[in-house]
């Protein structure tokens, strides 16, 4: 075996630091981006806030289904100090929780409600029960969803229970009783159907309509749940008046009683973009809000200069630096990517969901000169505020469907078609995906019916059966009326 010297060429891409860092701040969204820039300026000496920029206006829009949510934090948490915890009773004690000089004003201090669990626990320690038992009731508590349910079967609770124990169905069975007996009523239920049951319960006896409100939860609840109100009227020999008070009961209940002690999940977004109609044209725009106001601190930078060779400060300064580029390039990147989506989508902003195009991350990758992944970052966690609503920049990126004719239609377009069909349709006589697919051929799209249903479903909309259901139900009660 003999050792030799060998050269060889190779290439490859290696990513730098800045460009994983570019990456980084290209993909996040606007509130994790903020936080991010913010961490910057606390951690380097040689960012700061710019006091010489304009106030930057709010612009947080709620949103239905949004994935960030808007938390306001003391004053101690925004400049990067953890805050000193404090006890309850320790709340208006002169210095309590305080290192300073000055004292913290009580009113800024609130308690945290109190969550589902913390309230039942509390109501079962002043119940009279076993030791046993009050453990076995914490456990069905600590498995209850938000909402107050018990998804998870008495079964699987007692297999993890160890066999010592020896913990059976029928116990747990009777612990479960005890949890639903606290308030609010319909705690600790398996299914709506109980969850009614166990509310319906607990009214007083003279209720008006209770007895029937009962036979149709424990009885006839499928018939219930489809809206079969003549049937119904048959099967309990009662008239229609009789079934709307009992319908009227059933509705004051509460489907999740759990709700109350829920947090609050209202989730807000900051949009990136705003597309606003300049003289009939168009047009896509930053949005103050989210543009940090941050430059190099001039003072350190020219110590830093001054000082010879590298160090950690010569580091620092050039990390500064290399984040107001990837930032600046951010934003540059969104700006580019929004005026063609603005551009190729500009029927939409006029006309509406109907007059979408199709569009796909290649087609303005392709346009810009960028890489599709790179496309893919921006549309990902960026909103676009309209005077059409707020969508996220991938709502506008459809697939293509093609036409008889020979053209193109986007996937949306005809979603929003189908939506205008179903609502122009006769309450009595709703139309089947198959007639759906059929009216759409007579307008060049086709359509398979399994596709109609897929799009169908993905709207939410009912099927035919549960549409004709209802479209009975209410004739009913128009005619009562």
């Amino acid at each position: 075996m003999s050792l030799g010297m060998e050269l060889r060429l190779r290439q490859h891409l290696a990513i730098t630091p800045q460009i994983q860092q570019a990456l980084r701040l290209l993909q996040l969204s606007s509130q994790e981006f903020s936080q991010e820039v913010e961490q910057a300026v606390t951690s380097n000496p040689f960012l700061e806030e710019d006091p010489e920029a304009p106030p930057q206006p709010s612009a947080a829009i709620a949103m239905p289904a949004p994935s960030e949510t808007t938390v306001s934090t003391p004053d101690s948490m925004e400049s990067g100090e953890a805050p000193m915890p404090m006890a309850l009773h320790e709340i208006g004690r002169s210095g309590g929780g305080s290192s300073g000089d000055e004292e913290n004003d009580w009113t800024e201090w609130t308690e945290s409600p109190i969550s589902l669990r913390e309230n039942l626990r509390t109501q079962l320690q002043l119940s009279p029960m076993s030791d046993r038992d009050r453990t076995l009731a914490y456990m069905i508590i600590d498995e209850l969803t938000d909402a107050g349910y018990l998804e998870t079967p008495l079964e699987e609770l007692a297999e993890l229970i160890s066999p010592e124990e020896e913990v059976d169905v029928c116990e747990l069975s009777a612990a479960l009783k005890l949890v639903q007996q606290l308030d609010p009523p319909g705690i600790g239920a398996r299914s709506l159907q109980e969850c009614l049951q166990l509310q319906l319960q607990v009214l007083p006896e003279d209720t008006p309509a209770l007895p029937l409100a009962m036979a149709l939860v424990n009885e006839h609840f499928d018939l219930l749940a489809k809206r079969e109100f003549t049937r119904l009227q048959q099967i309990l020999e009662c008239d229609e008046d009789a079934l709307h008070s009992a319908r009227a009961l059933i509705r004051t209940l509460e489907p999740r009683p759990g709700r109350v002690f829920a947090p609050d999940n209202t989730r807000y977004v900051v949009p990136d973009i705003i597309v606003t109609n300049q003289r009939g044209r168009w047009v896509a725009t930053l949005n103050p809000a989210v543009q940090p106001q941050v430059r190099i601190n001039r003072a350190y930078a020219d110590i830093a200069a001054g000082r010879n060779g590298g160090g950690s400060f010569s580091r620092l300064l050039q990390e500064a630096r290399w984040l107001l580029r990837n930032v600046e390039q951010r934003f540059n990147t969104i700006q580019r990517v929004a005026d063609a989506i603005v551009a190729r989508q500009r029927v939409f902003f006029s006309y509406g969901e109907a007059a979408m195009k199709p569009m796909a991350l290649k087609d303005i990758a392709t346009e810009l000169g960028l890489h599709e992944s790179t496309v893919c970052r921006v549309t990902n966690g960026k909103y676009m505020a309209t005077p059409r609503g707020l969508f996220e920049f991938k709502y506008f990126f459809s697939r293509q469907l093609a036409t008889e004719d020979g053209g193109s239609c986007s996937a949306t377009a005809i979603r929003a078609l189908m939506k205008e069909l179903i609502a122009a349709e006769d309450p009595q006589t709703p139309l089947s995906d198959a007639q759906l697919a059929r009216m759409l051929a007579e307008q060049g799209l086709k359509l398979a019916r399994r596709t109609v249903t897929k799009y169908r479903t993905l709207m939410r909309i009912p099927s035919v059966e549960l549409r004709r259901v209802a479209g009975r139900g209410s004739h009913v009660e128009a005619n009562a009326a």
